[in-house]
Formats: structure tokens, sequence, C-alpha cells
């Protein structure tokens, strides 16, 4: 897998701030990865795990869950952009993160990236990235998140 951006080091990172860095390419959100992320986390509402029930309800389908949605940024983000020239990337949170429109069952979903603000730590930097989940053929996306992430200096003594 190669990603779409390469930001190699300190300097890369910092030069790319309010640069869109790519997207992802389509994933399809059949009933099998929903019924797995349901079994996984015990959210298990007819919403999501009852295709019959669900044709009749506000949806017309069952949708994925919205944290299911959530999780797959961490699968997608590394094939956008990948940091270089540090000594280990660490999940640090998220500033916000909204699910404006559901993922309806056999569609597909795909994240665009944005790099909106680094700020220096002691021993790296802190990214802020806004991802954005899109829906195919539809205009609302589907998640859209602020995701922080912080990248470790290789040397110990910057």
């Amino acid at each position: 897998m190669i990603a779409a951006t390469i930001l190699d080091g300190p300097d890369a990172v910092r030069a790319a701030v309010n640069t869109h860095l790519g997207f992802s390419d389509w994933l399809l959100i059949d009933q099998a990865r929903i019924d797995l992320f349901a079994e996984a986390t015990g959210d298990d509402q007819w919403i999501h795990v009852d295709p019959d029930r669900a044709a009749d309800g506000p949806f017309g389908s069952t949708i994925a869950h919205g944290y299911l949605t959530l999780s797959l940024t961490n699968m997608l983000l590394p094939t956008v952009v990948e940091v270089r020239g540090f000594a280990m990337g660490l999940n640090y949170g998220l500033n916000k993160a909204r699910f404006p429109a559901p993922v309806p069952v056999d569609s597909s979903i795909r994240c665009g990236v944005e790099l909106v603000e680094v700020t220096e730590l002691a021993n790296g930097l802190q990214t802020d990235m806004t991802i954005t989940v899109e829906i195919d053929g539809t205009t609302k996306p589907a998640c859209v998140v602020s995701s922080i992430s912080r990248w470790i200096d290789p040397t110990p003594n910057r």
C-alpha cells in the first residue's frame, strides 16, 4: 500500500498545513462488516442488524454504526497520508466527531484528509487532521472528525 501523500520529516509536516492530502480508495460497507462490528461492541440495535425490520424503518435498510464509520478512518487514513522521519506516531485523540448522514448497507465510503494544524511539542509534533468520510453517490458526509496525532521525534534531545 502506497499512501497518496508522503510527508517525510518535521519540515514536510509543517509545510503541509492547510493542504488537502488526498482521498482513500472506496470501501464497501456490507452487512457482514456491520454484523461483526455489532458483535464486537454489543451494539445490536435493529437498525444495524435486522435487514427485514430495517427495510420498513426510517432509512429503508440497515445502516452502519456511526462508530464503525469512525473506526474505519483509522484503516483508511494511512492509505491517504504516510508520515515518515519520526520514531513513532500515536493516536492522541479526537477534538470533534460528527455523523451528518447514515451509511446504508452495501454503499461505499472513502475519506478525504486535510492537515489543518501542526503544534510543536518538546519531543515532536502534534497534528490535527480533518477526516471527511464520504458516501459514494451522496453529497452529505457520513462522518467528519478532527483527529489528533502525535509524531515523536527520533532524536531524544531535540
